[in-house]
């Protein structure tokens, strides 16, 4: 059992028989009456965003997912493909289901597939990834003394802000989870 003062952005609960994944949440104490805590979550099935307050020590049963470690093959008529690497089973998934993860999926890539009672729902990317830069400003001589940094667009579309010695063809670590640059890679 998960009670709300164990929420963290990230973590999976069932909430009306659906698996959730908490997008956001705030504990709020009201004057007189007991904490609530508000929270935003996404249905992993149907993708929608809910809005839902509940009383603080409210509690949530923990949603039995299964996790497999599956290769991203290739996108065909908006389908992303993915292959089981034991039994080499194909499966499409929507761009709706990937979410974010698409931007940090390059063929090849081994990624987690969340299951929920056997249907695939989401799609986890690794942690970290190594992607090459397809399109930034030229850094010039000088513009490290302000530590600052500028926009550059990634091979598979997502666009972060890289340090100002980072150019075109470079490849750079990202941090899935934040979608922040982390380290240019030797």
């Amino acid at each position: 059992m998960i009670s709300t003062s164990d929420f963290r952005k990230g973590m999976k609960i069932e909430f009306k028989g659906e698996p959730c994944e908490i997008v956001d949440f705030q504990h709020v104490k009201m004057g007189r009456g007991g904490a609530v805590v508000r929270t935003k979550m996404k249905s992993l099935k149907s993708g929608n965003v809910l809005e839902e307050t509940f009383r603080a020590g409210e509690k949530f049963e923990r949603p039995e997912l299964e996790e497999k470690s599956m290769q991203y093959l290739y996108f065909q008529d908006g389908l992303y493909y993915f292959m089981d690497t034991e039994t080499y089973e194909q499966i499409p998934f929507t761009e709706v289901q990937l979410g974010d993860a698409r931007l940090y999926l390059k063929e090849n890539t081994v990624a987690t597939v969340l299951s929920y009672k056997g249907q695939p729902l989401a799609v986890e990317p690794p942690t970290f990834v190594e992607l090459v830069v397809a399109e930034t400003e030229p850094g010039f001589k000088g513009d490290t003394a302000s530590g600052g940094s500028k926009p550059a667009k990634l091979e598979t579309g997502a666009s972060i802000r890289v340090p100002f010695h980072i150019n075109q063809g470079d490849i750079v670590r990202v941090d899935t989870r934040t979608g922040q640059y982390v380290e240019r890679v030797k």
